[in-house]
């Protein structure tokens, strides 16, 4: 076979990775997918998990001297991945963690910060003057055309949880 077409391939597989970098740095969710089928736990570095996904919305650091980096796709997209990077640089896990069973964990008392470090980031938060609570909503489906659905978290004026639960906006 040709030295030439060798590279060809090469070549496209690196700008098809360069540009799905860009995208996600962007919060473009379209290379998500691609990017999760090539990080292995326990093989793939920190550094490739950052080439990949691009640049974390935060760091959250863990007792055990692991780091958790939130991707979070909020406000256009329906997904925030929370991957735990282990004091030796290598990925120990990543996890979608928009979904029930963390939704099922956000309980009355809580704070802001935990729900954040459960969530990542939201989509939109408001304040509601008159009840004195903010809220802050996820994108969890944005399927329909002219419907949203959100999972909704309402907090105190001592910034503890009152309420969760999803919400349908009618969009248009």
């Amino acid at each position: 076979m040709c030295p030439a077409a060798l590279v060809q391939p090469f070549a496209m597989k690196r700008l098809l990775a360069l540009l799905c970098s860009l995208l996600t740095a962007l919060g473009l969710p379209g290379c998500d997918q691609a990017a999760l089928q090539e990080l292995r736990p326990g093989v793939s570095t920190a550094q490739e998990v950052r080439q990949r996904m691009g640049p974390p919305n935060h760091e959250w650091q863990n007792e055990d001297g692991s780091v958790t980096w939130e991707f979070s796709r909020q406000p256009q997209g329906t997904v925030c991945y929370m991957a735990t990077i282990g004091p030796d640089q290598v990925l120990r896990g990543i996890d979608q963690v928009l979904n029930e069973s963390t939704f099922e964990r956000i309980k009355p008392g809580m704070t802001s910060p935990e729900v954040l470090r459960r969530l990542g980031r939201p989509a939109k938060r408001e304040f509601f003057e008159l009840k004195q609570q903010h809220v802050w909503s996820w994108l969890i489906d944005n399927k329909l055309p002219a419907v949203q659905v959100y999972f909704t978290v309402t907090f105190n004026a001592d910034g503890r949880v009152v309420t969760s639960g999803p919400f349908t906006e009618q969009v248009g």
